[in-house]
């Protein structure tokens, strides 16, 4: 049997990149189109490289030539116009065609827990969220009108070394280590699903080239569900201090930094809890195995090993002062 030949439109990223080298390490043929080489996250050896920017599809042409592969996954489409592009690019091109979409494009805040892929898709205080919907609608429309084979696939928060969960990123970490306090939106008690990007990988890959998945779409995530604070607890820990916590409304949050407001608003605001039995009737393997604890001591070393990386947003410690003081009871 030959291997499943692979597209990956980008795989440098974040989620991407382990399911890169997932794939290489199953034998994968892989090739990975993007723009240049990822200075935190290289291609494993094995990756076929191509050199294209996907915003420019004669150049995506070029580059292919006459290939074709058993499935195509676009890590960076997040518009209809990015979805319409790769529609007329790989037609005829592959066997399916994967769209990265997102857990939040969910209904907000969601009717009843746990989330599963019938859960409805509405997300009126996100841009990016409606984004995900509008580009979904595409596929599906294409799917069912001209059976362009589509599967997609909704991640949730899903972080690697170099991502700190909590607004700011560094900023936070800095604040607790000065003795400083954070701030958590809510009460801190929301439920929160957190899945290690390698994790999310043994979720993914299996899913390429499968019979059963055009014209799906899939939930991957982990079942490790903590509350804000047990996120903010965890890293404080693993950064060998405590956590001092300053509780803010979110909409208190929206008001002074709207970006900040949508991302709560819109998706962290709210309890998220998912129900993977969809993802295990075709991966009946898979099982998220990287608590946050774990992960929460990747990411403090990964930052602790170059100081460079520790930067601090000064505007966001300065908003941050501000809402303590506010708030602080």
């Amino acid at each position: 049997m030959s291997a499943l030949k692979v597209l990956f439109v980008g795989g440098s990223g974040i989620i991407s990149s382990a399911c890169t080298r997932l794939a290489v390490d199953s034998g994968i043929e892989l090739y990975v189109l993007n723009r240049g080489a990822s200075t935190h996250r290289p291609l494993p050896e094995g990756a076929i490289p191509l050199r294209a920017d996907i915003r420019d599809p004669e150049s995506v042409r070029s580059a292919l030539g006459d290939l074709a592969f058993d499935s195509v996954v676009d890590w960076v489409a997040f518009t209809p116009d990015h979805v319409r592009t790769d529609i007329e690019l790989f037609r005829g091109r592959t066997r399916q065609y994967v769209f990265i979409s997102s857990a939040s494009a969910y209904q907000t805040p969601p009717a009843r827990l746990p989330v599963t892929e019938s859960t409805p898709l509405r997300n009126p205080f996100w841009q990016y969220s409606r984004d995900k919907i509008a580009c979904e609608d595409l596929l599906v429309a294409a799917y069912r009108e001209k059976g362009f084979p589509a599967t997609i696939v909704r991640p949730s928060h899903t972080y690697d070394r170099t991502l700190i969960p909590l607004e700011g990123g560094w900023t936070s970490i800095a604040r607790m280590r000065a003795g400083k306090e954070i701030v958590v939106h809510g009460d801190g008690t929301s439920l929160w699903t957190l899945t290690h990007h390698t994790d999310f990988a043994q979720g993914f890959v299996p899913l390429l080239g499968h019979p059963r998945t055009v014209g799906e779409a899939f939930q991957i995530t982990s079942d490790d569900v903590l509350t804000w604070n047990q996120i903010a607890d965890t890293l404080a820990a693993a950064a060998g201090v405590e956590a001092r916590i300053v509780h803010v409304p979110s909409a208190a949050i929206a008001a002074v930094d709207p970006d900040w407001g949508a991302g709560l608003l819109g998706d962290k605001a709210h309890s998220m809890v998912f129900d993977n039995s969809k993802l295990r009737s075709v991966v009946p393997a898979y099982r998220a195995v990287i608590p946050f604890e774990q992960g929460a001591r990747e990411i403090i070393a990964w930052y602790d090993e170059d100081p460079a990386r520790q930067q601090v947003d000064a505007k966001l410690d300065a908003l941050t002062d501000d809402l303590v003081a506010r708030f602080r009871v």
